[in-house]
C-alpha cells in the first residue's frame, strides 16, 4: 500500500480496499473494544431506564473515510463540503481554464462545476461529463483533487468539462446517483444549443462530440450511464454519446476476475462497500457493478468508441482487463482503447498528478476525447 505523505484522502483512500493483512487487525482490535464499551454503556442505560435506539451503533464503516450509524447519520471525514477549493471564474492562472458552479437542473436539484478553457468566440469544443470516484459515498467535484483534473483534462483537450455533482449513498442510494447522472446529461445536451440556458455550453459545447468520463466509482457511473441512453434515448439527440473513458472503474462480482484476490475477507469489503451504496437493492453480480453478466445489454453499450484505463496495482485491473476483452466478445461494434500503467496503483493519477506516468495517462484521455 503506498502511502501519499502529503494527503490524508489519500491514505485514507488506500486504507478503503488495501490488503486484509494490512488493516484488518487492528480494526478487529478496535471493533472489540467499542463492542466492550458499547455494551457497558448499554448496562448503564439499562440501569437508568434509557432506550437508545441505536443512534451510536455504527452499521458501517471505512476508517478515515466514512462512518455510517443505524439511525441513517452519517459522518464523512474524507471528501467533505469543507474540504473544498472555490471555482475560478476569471479563468486560472495555471491553465487559463474558467470554471464556476452552475444549476443543470433546478427541479431535480442537480449541479456541477462547469470548465472552460480558452477559446475563440463561437469555437465549438468537445463535452467531457464527467462522474468522480469516491465509493458512491464521498468526494465533489469542488475536491482538491477532481477541480485539479478536470481542469488539466480541460485545458489538455481541450474540451467544455461538466463535473456532476450526484447524489450520495447512503442518503441517496443507489441508483440516484445514476439518476442524476442521466438527468444531467439530459440538461447538458440541451444547454449546448444555441438558445441553452447555460451559456458557457451554449457558445463552446458541441452536442455531438461528448464523452461520458469518470473514475473509480465515477466510471461505473459512465457505463451505466451509456447502457441506460442506448435504452431510452434522449429527444432530440439520440441513443448514444460519441464515447466513453473508464478510468480504474469499480467493477466487481462474486467470481474471480484474472489474478484478483481470492481472500473471502478482502472480496467482502467490496461486496459491502456495493451493498452499503444500493442499500441491498442489487446484489454484487447485478449488471450495474458486474456488466459480464448480462452480455446483451452489455453489447448495447449507447457509443461508438470506448477507453479503458487502469494500472497494474489497481485494486480492479483485472476487471478492466476483462472489460476491454469482454466488450468486444460480446457483440458491442464500437471501438475499444486500452491503457494499462505499470507499477501505479488505483486513480494515482488523481494524487501524482505531476509524475510522468500521470501526464502520459491525461494525455491519453484528452487525445481520446479529441478524436471523439
Amino acid at each position: 500500500m503506498i502511502l501519499w505523505r502529503n494527503s490524508w484522502w489519500c491514505w485514507s483512500t488506500a486504507l478503503l480496499f488495501a490488503s486484509p493483512s494490512v488493516w484488518l487487525a487492528p480494526i478487529f482490535s478496535a471493533c472489540l473494544c467499542c463492542s466492550l464499551a458499547e455494551h457497558q454503556k448499554e448496562k448503564l442505560q439499562a440501569k437508568a431506564g434509557v432506550m437508545d435506539p441505536g443512534s451510536d451503533i455504527i452499521e458501517y464503516e471505512r476508517p478515515g473515510v466514512v462512518r455510517v450509524y443505524k439511525s441513517g447519520r452519517v459522518e464523512r471525514f474524507d471528501g467533505t463540503d469543507t474540504n473544498t477549493v472555490p471555482p475560478c471564474p476569471s479563468g486560472d492562472p495555471a491553465n487559463g481554464v474558467a470554471s464556476k458552479d452552475v444549476v443543470l437542473n433546478a427541479s431535480a436539484n442537480i449541479s456541477a462545476r462547469l470548465y472552460s478553457p480558452a477559446a475563440e468566440p463561437g469555437k465549438k469544443l468537445p463535452v467531457v461529463v464527467y462522474f468522480h470516484g469516491g465509493g458512491f459515498l464521498v468526494q465533489t467535484p469542488a475536491s482538491p483533487f477532481y477541480h485539479a483534473y478536470t481542469a488539466s483534462l480541460a485545458a489538455a483537450a481541450p474540451a467544455v468539462v461538466v463535473s456532476v455533482n450526484y447524489r450520495l449513498a447512503p442518503e441517496h442510494r443507489l441508483p440516484a446517483a445514476y439518476d442524476d447522472a442521466y438527468a444531467a446529461l439530459k440538461a447538458v445536451l440541451a444547454s449546448c444549443r444555441p438558445d441553452g440556458a447555460e451559456p458557457w455550453l451554449a457558445a463552446h459545447g458541441d452536442a455531438s462530440r461528448v464523452v461520458l468520463a469518470g473514475d473509480s466509482a465515477g466510471g461505473n457511473i459512465a457505463h451505466n450511464t451509456a447502457i441506460r441512453l442506448r435504452k431510452e434515448c434522449i429527444e432530440g439527440y439520440g441513443d448514444g454519446v460519441s464515447g466513453v473513458a473508464l478510468l480504474h472503474s469499480y467493477f466487481w462480482g462474486t467470481e474471480q476476475v484474472g489474478r484478483e484476490p481470492t481472500d473471502a475477507a478482502y472480496r467482502g469489503e467490496f461486496e459491502r462497500l456495493w451493498d452499503v451504496a444500493c442499500g441491498s437493492q442489487f446484489g454484487p453480480d447485478h449488471p450495474y457493478i458486474n456488466p459480464a453478466t448480462s452480455p446483451g445489454e452489455w453489447s448495447q453499450l449507447g457509443c461508438g468508441h470506448v477507453l479503458v484505463t487502469t494500472a497494474e496495482l489497481c485494486w480492479f485491473v483485472n476487471r478492466a482487463r476483462a472489460y476491454a476483452e469482454g466488450i468486444k466478445a460480446c457483440g458491442w461494434d464500437g471501438v475499444v482503447e486500452f491503457h494499462e500503467t505499470k507499477g501505479e496503483e488505483h486513480v494515482y493519477f488523481l494524487f501524482k498528478s505531476g509524475c510522468d506516468n500521470a501526464v502520459k495517462e491525461l494525455a491519453v484521455v484528452a487525445d481520446f476525447v479529441g478524436r471523439c
